[in-house]
């Protein structure tokens, strides 16, 4: 049986969206007949496309817009679609709109922890509305905290991690930065500087670190001159031990480079992309306790996981894969071989397959 999909969302970023993208390539294979809105122009648009996937050149700018829900309703309607799949917000209340009255299951994607409330009227616009048929939750904290507002009905949600591929980073050469002294021990950070990332207890554990020791923090991501904490680094006692990049094309290279990533947020994230990718590239992860990071924690390597809000935690466990250089080395490898066997990619496709197969039986 083909079962027709109606995607919404946005790819016009090809690294950031490739996890999400890159599913529907494998359920085309799989004999789905899918079709996806998204901007006509964007370079995922063209590789649909010579996929065999149909692109409707659509992206939805305002909630409840009459003409764009009617475009959808009508989608539905023309190509007799089965399953619409929704990823963003305003994708998720004109879909929602579309799809009144119609006999099609809909699915809703969330990647975020937190800002769903059972006593918040606007949670049933998307989420807790009574018309979503599954939640594609991109780890198992954004389940559990979805679940707690849906009370009495938890079948509507379903773990499934954005899955990764290590064929994606094979090309990717380590880039090393004229800026830092020969013999560094690198660590980087890529985020955009807001308060859930937790950059400043990132920035105070380079503080703790003894003066002597030849650590060097790296962050990329976001905008240089705007960087919120920028002040802060100005009046660190080891200013000269951390460098804010900016918005890097070839931040994975950096990473690749570096001989540890570090992730500093505090709450709110799901399961961490940059994580993942800092893995893939064999870059030993220390990350915080967080709940959305549970499927990153890796077997025998507690020393990789610190306290949240913890600027003395993060500093130990800089130190320690300092003073153990070979084992630090081993992590990386071993990050590798634990996204191929627990977040891969074809994982992912399958997972989506066997819920759209067992929403339509």
């Amino acid at each position: 049986m083909t079962i027709k999909i109606l995607v919404l969302s946005n790819y016009n970023r090809i690294l950031a969206l490739r996890p999400e993208a890159e599913i529907f390539f494998g359920l085309k294979k799989m004999g789905l007949e899918i079709t996806i809105m998204t901007p006509g122009g964007s370079e995922y648009a063209k590789r649909f496309e010579a996929a065999g996937i149909k692109v409707i050149d659509f992206l939805s700018r305002k909630k409840f817009d009459r003409k764009e829900i009617a475009f959808i309703r009508n989608t539905i309607i023309e190509q007799k679609i089965q399953i619409i799949h929704l990823f963003n917000s305003r994708s998720i209340i004109n879909g929602i709109k579309a799809a009144k009255g119609l006999d099609v299951k809909i699915v809703l994607y969330r990647g975020y922890t937190g800002n769903i409330h059972w006593y918040d009227p606007t949670a049933y616009l998307k989420y807790l509305h009574p018309r979503v048929d599954k939640i594609f939750c991109n780890s198992k904290a954004v389940q559990d905290q979805i679940n707690k507002q849906l009370l009495f009905n938890n079948s509507r949600t379903i773990t499934i991690n954005k899955g990764h591929s290590l064929e994606w980073y094979k090309d990717i050469t380590p880039l090393k930065l004229e800026e830092i002294p020969e013999n560094s021990f690198t660590l980087c950070c890529t985020a955009n500087d807001r308060p859930m990332k937790g950059i400043t207890y990132l920035i105070e554990a380079i503080n703790l670190i003894p003066k002597e020791i030849p650590i060097h923090l790296l962050i990329a991501g976001g905008s240089k001159e705007h960087f919120e904490n920028l002040d802060i680094i100005k009046n660190a006692k080891k200013r000269d031990k951390i460098h804010v990049l900016g918005f890097r094309d070839d931040s994975l290279r950096i990473v690749s480079a570096s001989d540890v990533f570090v992730s500093s947020s505090i709450k709110g994230e799901s399961i961490t992309k940059s994580v993942i990718e800092a893995m893939c590239l064999g870059t030993t992860p220390l990350i915080t306790d967080i709940t959305g990071n549970r499927e990153l924690h890796m077997e025998g390597a507690e020393e990789l996981v610190v306290p949240a809000k913890n600027a003395k935690a993060l500093a130990d466990g800089m130190m320690f894969l300092y003073n153990n250089r070979e084992q630090c080395k081993k992590w990386g490898k071993d990050a590798q071989k634990h996204i191929d066997q627990n977040v891969n990619h074809m994982d992912t496709v399958e997972k989506t397959y066997k819920m759209y197969m067992d929403l339509v039986s």
